[in-house]
């Protein structure tokens, strides 16, 4: 990878060729007449607008040298548990954990692909508590100093599982859940659930419902596909991020879970960075501001310690351009 992308400017004709497959479209006017100034940016014919490869993407107005993100997309995408704040600043030798922490924020923020498909035929779904816990407190739904995760995932016949759905939800109400479900399962499926009562409301009308109710002291038995991926999530954050999420930035950990999920079977990291780049290419930006909100609102500004710096760049020889190759050249690998 790196001596692909060893050049900022190699970077750069990358982002161009995933932005721009046919060539240069003016997100103005939409013309398609066009060419490159000196400064690397493009100018319509149509209507004069002047618009680089990075405006209006996730690179939209960085400091990072292309370089460094291409370096920190690779590991976000290749590492199988993914990469912390602390690891890429370490990897990379960025001088601050800020700019490390906003590059990671800044790639969850753009893992849900607009119009995504929805999960259909046979559906698990339940509820879990991700966060700590508050001294005195007992579990269950309504768990003090925890966070409600509502997660959906698809049955495969004869066995296996499907894609998954994470999302935080407020409450177990039926609203709540209804919300959850129109969201992320196809109308029609077939919710399978444990014995809690609002989903007989949240799915009436929309979809099947199969409950189950265990046994007295059995266990959470009946709902293994929920519970397998509820318990990867939970070792995954304790294992990669150390078990430290703000509960105002878990929805975006959420997305980086099924992100990684979704793609377990992948055979070809290269594959999977190209989707990722794609995903960063089509997103609008994500400013440093919006990632130290939470979105509870009256809640104080979370963000990371530390000084926010500019990494110097990663540059060296490089090997061309092969995403400009012939088309039945495999550059995936």
């Amino acid at each position: 990878m790196r001596s692909w992308f060893a050049t900022d400017a190699n970077c750069l004709d990358y982002l161009e060729w995933i932005r721009w497959p046919d060539g240069f479209v003016c997100p103005m006017c939409e013309s398609n007449d066009g060419w490159r100034l000196g400064d690397g940016r493009h100018k319509c014919v149509g209507c004069g607008h002047r618009v680089s490869v990075t405006a209006r993407t996730i690179f939209d107005r960085t400091r990072t040298p292309l370089t460094v993100w291409f370096a920190a997309c690779w590991l976000f995408a290749s590492q199988k548990d993914g990469v912390s704040a602390q690891s890429l600043q370490r990897t990379l030798g960025i001088s601050s954990y800020q700019t490390a922490w906003s590059m990671l924020h800044r790639l969850r923020s753009c893992l849900v692909r607009p119009g995504r498909e929805l999960l259909e035929g046979r559906i698990e779904v339940d509820e879990t508590l991700i966060g700590g816990t508050a001294e005195g407190e007992r579990g269950g739904r309504g768990a003090a100093g925890k966070s409600l995760v509502a997660i959906a995932i698809e049955l495969r016949d004869p066995k296996g599982f499907g894609k998954c759905r994470m999302a935080r939800i407020p409450d177990a109400t039926t609203e709540s859940l209804r919300d959850f479900l129109a969201g992320n399962v196809e109308p029609g499926s077939t919710v399978v659930t444990d014995g809690w009562q609002a989903y007989k409301k949240a799915t009436s009308g929309v979809f099947t419902h199969e409950r189950f109710v265990a046994p007295y002291k059995q266990g959470p038995v009946l709902l293994p596909a929920v519970h397998r991926v509820a318990s990867l999530t939970k070792r995954w954050l304790l294992g990669t991020h150390q078990g430290s999420i703000d509960e105002g930035h878990l929805p975006l950990y959420l997305d980086e879970f099924v992100f990684r999920f979704n793609r377990r079977t992948s055979k070809s990291r290269g594959l999977v960075f190209y989707r990722l780049m794609q995903l960063a290419v089509g997103h609008d930006p994500v400013r440093y501001r919006d990632l130290i909100l939470q979105p509870t609102p009256g809640s104080k500004k979370s963000h990371p310690p530390g000084s926010r710096g500019r990494p110097q760049s990663l540059e060296r020889n490089g090997v061309g351009k092969p995403w400009r190759a012939p088309a039945d050249q495999d550059w995936s690998a």
